[in-house]
């Protein structure tokens, strides 16, 4: 296992020699994606194409930085080639394009497309039998698009059980509070009520991480995941200005010795 704080100082200095990104969104995501890489999914990282292998589609594709970081500390790519996030030329694109590196099943960044992809591979994996598992991750403000809600109603009609869907639930998005935008509650009701199986957990919480991912259950699985927008950086948090904001010089050097 890798420690959070690796990846959180990893997007923190990627945004930053950017000089744009998301740093909010991508350090909710830390704990979620070390779970799915380290304990979680079937991948063999010397072997990306592995045909068997579980699937990930990051729907919120602004948090590419935290998966980059992911997927170089796992052992994907070089992790020297994180510094060259969103700059001419470089492979890692700000949102994730999957024709650039290993390791990405997905291209991404549409809002509210990703769960209708996700739901296309889990039905291509079973009417080939395929043993491999898809995990789909959404933003809380991402529900607020109409086609998240079409493919959450497909799902379970078509007993597709080989997805799972993780909501990081940081409650802040582009400009302001989730709920301040347009309300997204009663969200577990919501999922209950299109045939999904709901669970919570603590997205910062490695044991309780764990838990939510052993549910089991014959529906489809959906994991609410509490998270904190801009974790692990007290300025940031909660903090819908760093969304998209890279941090100066001073900025990182405080979110650096925050994260020490």
């Amino acid at each position: 296992m890798i420690s959070p704080r690796v990846i959180r100082e990893d997007i923190l200095r990627m945004i930053h020699s950017a000089g744009s990104g998301h740093p909010g969104g991508s350090l909710s995501l830390v704990e979620i994606l070390i779970h799915l890489y380290w304990k979680e999914m079937k991948i063999d990282p010397d072997d990306p194409e592995w045909e068997n292998r579980d699937r990930l589609v990051l729907s919120k594709g602004h948090g590419a930085p935290a998966l980059y970081s992911v997927l170089a500390r796992r052992g994907y790519f070089s992790p020297e080639k994180l510094e060259t996030l969103r700059k001419f030329g470089s492979d890692l694109a700000g949102h994730p394009h999957m024709e650039s590196l290993p390791g990405l099943d997905c291209s991404t960044g549409s809002l509210g497309q990703g769960l209708g992809i996700a739901a296309g591979m889990a039905l291509g994996l079973s009417l080939k039998e395929n043993p491999g598992r898809v995990f789909c991750i959404l933003g809380d403000g991402e529900l607020q698009e109409g086609s998240i809600w079409e493919s959450a109603m497909s799902i379970p009609a078509l007993e597709q059980t080989n997805i799972t869907v993780i909501v990081d639930r940081n409650r802040v998005q582009l400009d302001d509070a989730v709920k301040e935008v347009m309300p997204i509650e009663p969200l577990a009701y919501k999922w209950r009520a299109f045939g999904w199986a709901v669970t919570t957990c603590d997205g910062h919480d490695p044991d309780d991480i764990e838990k939510a991912f052993s549910t089991n259950s014959e529906k489809p699985l959906v994991i609410l995941a509490e998270t904190v927008k801009g974790k692990g950086v007290s300025f940031m948090e909660d903090q819908a200005l760093w969304h998209g904001r890279a941090p100066d010089d001073k900025q990182l050097q405080k979110a650096l010795e925050e994260l020490a």
